[in-house]
């Protein structure tokens, strides 16, 4: 097959991916928690967006082979999974005559996209990303995992790389299916610390004045104000600019403090984020003793955290009928596949290493060329696709062996 750029994904690349790289079985296996068929893929909603922006909503298969011959057939841009309903979601109008067609379960979904990082980060815009502003990214992967985990007690998270300049997190343990909407805003509300309407206008909104942080926050502040330091203040240089240092004073609640320090700074244009940094500290330890002090220290933890804490899209999360791209995926402006990633090798994760969807055509047909063993079985398995399916396929076991342990303990099954 004749084949452009590795940003190339014409609807002729796309049929040959979903035919024969897109790994669907693995998908359903994540999805259903069982080798069978059961409501948790049968019920569940898929919705195409097909060439030409063309949205179809509500549709739902009984195994993984049928969602790929649609797939096939329909050769969409992509798809997205939503919630299982009460009803098969293809019978929706049939259901909902009977009054009986509600969204019931649901992986609980987090959307962390660098697009709510553009007023701090130095080295890109727009739709842009290298490999240091990708830091951000990967300081909020480590807070967020640890905190679901530490918590709520969930053991059981898929990040998924959105193929451009963000991440997904699907949590699938049965307890964060099955909340509530009201539930869901609950841990959106309890883990979401930037608010704000704007880029220019978020902040932190944990506490009131300068009393002490939740215990949670607390506990994360050693582990962000060393990510502090080395990204905001070394790598990006935020308050390098006139721009950078203006904004840190607006955060400051002391007139005082803010005018000395935006005196010294107008003098001295070219010091560092880190001899700012320094300064401000200073003039927070020439407080000490006075009510100021507890405010300015308050301050300086907020500072911290608003530069580093996790921004999270929090009306992703609220609703169990939320759509979110399914993993494996192709990005329409990069070619890239929306692939699992380990939050543990986080920082050694490289956007722009993640394989594109011509890159993986070319060596399936190189390995084809050359395998005169003849062998059988997945085509992703002959690309660099495989690691990749082989992370969600062991997602897919650990849920498998719960439900199997689920059923052990109330006597269903006796192995």
């Amino acid at each position: 097959m004749a084949m452009s750029s590795d940003s190339d994904v014409s609807p002729e690349v796309m049929r040959t991916y979903y035919r024969r790289l897109y790994p669907f079985d693995a998908l359903f296996r994540w999805l259903n928690h069982a080798h069978n068929p059961t409501k948790s893929f049968t019920h569940r909603e898929f919705a195409f967006t097909l060439q030409g922006d063309v949205y179809m909503r509500y549709q739902s298969f009984q195994t993984a082979e049928d969602l790929k011959k649609q797939a096939c057939s329909l050769n969409p841009t992509r798809f997205e999974i939503g919630p299982v309903y009460s009803a098969k979601p293809k019978d929706r109008k049939t259901a909902q005559a009977t009054g009986k067609f509600a969204p019931e379960r649901r992986e609980l979904v987090f959307d962390i996209d660098m697009t709510d990082y553009d007023s701090i980060r130095t080295c890109c815009s727009g739709a842009a990303i290298c490999a240091r502003c990708w830091k951000f990214i990967a300081a909020a992967v480590r807070v967020l995992d640890e905190a679901i985990r530490d918590q709520f007690g969930y053991e059981h998270l898929l990040w998924v790389y959105s193929g451009r300049r963000g991440i997904h997190l699907w949590v699938s343990d049965k307890e964060a299916i099955e909340l509530t909407d009201d539930q869901r805003k609950a841990v959106v509300n309890w883990l979401t610390v930037i608010t704000g309407s704007s880029q220019q206008h978020k902040k932190v909104n944990v506490r009131l004045g300068s009393k002490p942080l939740p215990p949670s926050l607390q506990q994360a502040l050693p582990t962000l104000a060393e990510t502090f330091s080395e990204l905001i203040l070394e790598d990006q240089d935020c308050f390098g600019s006139t721009q950078g240092w203006e904004a840190l004073l607006m955060l400051v609640p002391d007139k005082s403090v803010v005018e000395k320090l935006q005196e010294q700074w107008t003098r001295n244009p070219d010091r560092s984020s880190g001899d700012k940094w320094s300064d401000f500290k200073k003039a927070i330890n020439g407080t000490k003793g006075t009510p100021r002090y507890n405010t300015l220290k308050a301050a300086m933890e907020d500072i911290i955290i608003e530069y580093t804490y996790p921004r999270l899209d929090a009306e992703v999360s609220k609703h169990r009928n939320h759509l979110l791209k399914a993993p494996f995926c192709i990005h329409p402006k990069t070619g890239r596949v929306c692939v699992p990633v380990d939050p543990e090798k986080i920082d050694e994760f490289e956007p722009e290493k993640v394989p594109t969807v011509v890159q993986l055509l070319r060596e399936l047909d190189e390995g084809m060329a050359t395998d005169a063993d003849g062998e059988t079985g997945h085509d992703w398995n002959r690309t660099s696709l495989k690691r990749y399916v082989e992370m969600m396929d062991d997602h897919a076991k650990a849920l498998m062996n719960e439900v199997r342990k689920a059923k052990r303990e109330a006597g269903d099954i006796t192995w």
